[in-house]
Protein backbone atom coordinates (compact mmCIF):
# COMPACT_ATOMS: atom_id res chain seq x y z
CA UNK A 1 0.00 0.00 0.00
CA UNK A 2 3.35 2.24 0.71
CA UNK A 3 4.82 1.39 -2.25
CA UNK A 4 2.46 2.75 -5.16
CA UNK A 5 2.04 5.60 -2.96
CA UNK A 6 6.22 6.39 -3.17
CA UNK A 7 5.50 5.26 -7.27
CA UNK A 8 3.11 8.45 -7.09
CA UNK A 9 5.28 10.75 -5.29
CA UNK A 10 8.01 9.80 -7.56
CA UNK A 11 6.22 10.21 -11.02
CA UNK A 12 4.82 13.75 -9.52
CA UNK A 13 8.57 14.79 -9.14
CA UNK A 14 9.38 13.37 -12.20
CA UNK A 15 6.83 15.62 -14.33
CA UNK A 16 7.33 18.81 -11.78
CA UNK A 17 11.11 18.82 -13.02
CA UNK A 18 10.34 18.17 -16.71
CA UNK A 19 7.55 21.01 -16.97
CA UNK A 20 10.74 23.24 -14.84
CA UNK A 21 13.06 22.37 -17.29
CA UNK A 22 10.94 24.24 -20.39
CA UNK A 23 10.21 27.15 -18.37
CA UNK A 24 13.82 27.79 -17.35
CA UNK A 25 14.61 27.02 -21.14
CA UNK A 26 12.39 29.94 -22.07
CA UNK A 27 13.40 32.72 -19.18
CA UNK A 28 17.34 32.00 -20.94
CA UNK A 29 16.26 32.22 -24.62
CA UNK A 30 14.24 35.65 -23.82
CA UNK A 31 17.59 37.08 -22.03
CA UNK A 32 19.68 35.65 -24.70
CA UNK A 33 17.36 37.40 -27.18
CA UNK A 34 16.97 40.29 -25.21
CA UNK A 35 20.83 41.26 -27.07
CA UNK A 36 18.69 41.75 -30.08
CA UNK A 37 20.59 40.66 -33.42
CA UNK A 38 23.81 41.48 -32.16
CA UNK A 39 26.93 39.91 -33.68
CA UNK A 40 29.82 39.44 -31.99
CA UNK A 41 33.67 39.14 -32.62
CA UNK A 42 36.85 39.00 -30.33
CA UNK A 43 38.98 41.89 -28.34
CA UNK A 44 42.00 40.82 -30.35
CA UNK A 45 40.19 41.10 -33.46
CA UNK A 46 37.88 44.08 -33.35
CA UNK A 47 39.45 46.47 -31.62
CA UNK A 48 42.90 47.97 -32.53
CA UNK A 49 44.66 51.37 -32.42
CA UNK A 50 43.17 52.25 -29.28
CA UNK A 51 45.15 54.81 -26.69
CA UNK A 52 47.98 53.05 -24.35
CA UNK A 53 46.53 52.99 -20.99
CA UNK A 54 48.87 53.04 -17.95
CA UNK A 55 48.69 49.17 -17.45
CA UNK A 56 50.07 49.15 -21.31
CA UNK A 57 47.19 47.64 -22.42
CA UNK A 58 46.67 48.62 -25.77
CA UNK A 59 42.80 47.17 -26.15
CA UNK A 60 41.50 48.90 -23.38
CA UNK A 61 38.30 51.11 -24.43
CA UNK A 62 36.70 53.24 -21.80
CA UNK A 63 32.64 53.02 -21.33
CA UNK A 64 30.90 56.30 -22.72
CA UNK A 65 29.54 57.59 -25.93
CA UNK A 66 31.93 57.52 -29.02
CA UNK A 67 31.37 59.41 -32.23
CA UNK A 68 31.68 57.72 -35.38
CA UNK A 69 34.55 59.44 -37.20
CA UNK A 70 34.92 57.21 -40.44
CA UNK A 71 33.26 53.73 -41.97
CA UNK A 72 35.35 51.87 -44.01
CA UNK A 73 36.11 48.95 -45.48
CA UNK A 74 38.09 46.65 -42.72
CA UNK A 75 41.82 46.35 -44.28
CA UNK A 76 42.01 42.59 -44.82
CA UNK A 77 39.05 41.13 -43.69
CA UNK A 78 36.73 40.81 -46.59
CA UNK A 79 33.13 40.79 -45.45
CA UNK A 80 33.87 43.83 -42.83
CA UNK A 81 33.38 47.10 -42.06
CA UNK A 82 35.76 49.86 -39.75
CA UNK A 83 34.31 52.11 -37.91
CA UNK A 84 36.84 55.46 -36.56
CA UNK A 85 35.57 55.83 -33.10
CA UNK A 86 35.82 58.88 -30.77
CA UNK A 87 35.47 59.54 -27.24
CA UNK A 88 34.50 62.34 -25.56
CA UNK A 89 37.93 62.75 -24.00
CA UNK A 90 39.48 62.26 -27.29
CA UNK A 91 40.52 58.81 -27.82
CA UNK A 92 39.93 56.87 -30.65
CA UNK A 93 39.96 53.50 -31.93
CA UNK A 94 39.07 51.19 -34.62
CA UNK A 95 35.95 48.68 -34.48
CA UNK A 96 36.17 45.95 -37.27
CA UNK A 97 32.94 44.16 -37.34
CA UNK A 98 30.87 42.09 -39.76
CA UNK A 99 28.67 44.51 -42.34
CA UNK A 100 26.24 42.12 -41.34
CA UNK A 101 25.93 43.88 -38.01
CA UNK A 102 25.07 47.36 -39.68
CA UNK A 103 22.24 45.99 -42.17
CA UNK A 104 19.47 46.67 -39.96
CA UNK A 105 20.94 50.43 -39.54
CA UNK A 106 23.69 51.96 -40.77
CA UNK A 107 26.27 54.30 -38.75
CA UNK A 108 27.55 57.33 -40.72
CA UNK A 109 30.05 59.34 -39.89
CA UNK A 110 28.59 61.92 -37.14
CA UNK A 111 26.32 59.55 -35.27
CA UNK A 112 26.96 58.39 -31.95
CA UNK A 113 27.62 54.56 -29.99
CA UNK A 114 27.39 53.85 -26.29
CA UNK A 115 30.27 51.18 -25.26
CA UNK A 116 29.17 49.54 -22.44
CA UNK A 117 32.12 47.19 -20.34
CA UNK A 118 30.30 43.99 -19.87
CA UNK A 119 31.85 40.66 -18.17
CA UNK A 120 32.45 38.91 -21.25
CA UNK A 121 33.84 41.72 -23.26
CA UNK A 122 32.42 45.37 -24.90
CA UNK A 123 29.26 45.68 -25.95
CA UNK A 124 28.63 48.70 -28.47
CA UNK A 125 25.43 49.78 -28.79
CA UNK A 126 23.23 52.81 -30.54
CA UNK A 127 23.64 56.09 -28.39
CA UNK A 128 19.58 56.71 -29.08
CA UNK A 129 17.93 53.40 -28.16
CA UNK A 130 20.70 51.06 -26.39
CA UNK A 131 20.14 48.61 -28.86
CA UNK A 132 23.08 46.07 -29.29
CA UNK A 133 24.56 45.57 -32.31
CA UNK A 134 28.03 44.20 -32.10
CA UNK A 135 29.37 42.38 -28.75
CA UNK A 136 33.44 42.50 -28.62
CA UNK A 137 33.98 39.19 -26.90
CA UNK A 138 37.47 38.86 -24.52
CA UNK A 139 39.40 36.24 -26.04
CA UNK A 140 38.94 33.80 -23.15
CA UNK A 141 35.26 33.92 -23.91
CA UNK A 142 35.21 33.49 -27.58
CA UNK A 143 37.29 30.59 -27.39
CA UNK A 144 35.02 29.11 -24.85
CA UNK A 145 32.23 29.66 -27.51
CA UNK A 146 33.48 27.98 -30.44
CA UNK A 147 32.20 24.97 -31.65
CA UNK A 148 34.86 21.82 -30.84
CA UNK A 149 34.97 18.88 -32.71
CA UNK A 150 34.12 15.97 -30.60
Amino acid sequence: MFKPFLRQIAGISILAAAVAVPVHADSFTSSASSAGSASSGSVSDSISGSSKSSSGDDKKVAAGQYRVIDVAEAPGKPGAARLTLRGEQGNQFFLDLPKAALAERALPAGSMVQVNERAYGYEFAYADTRQAFFLALNDEWQRELRSHAI
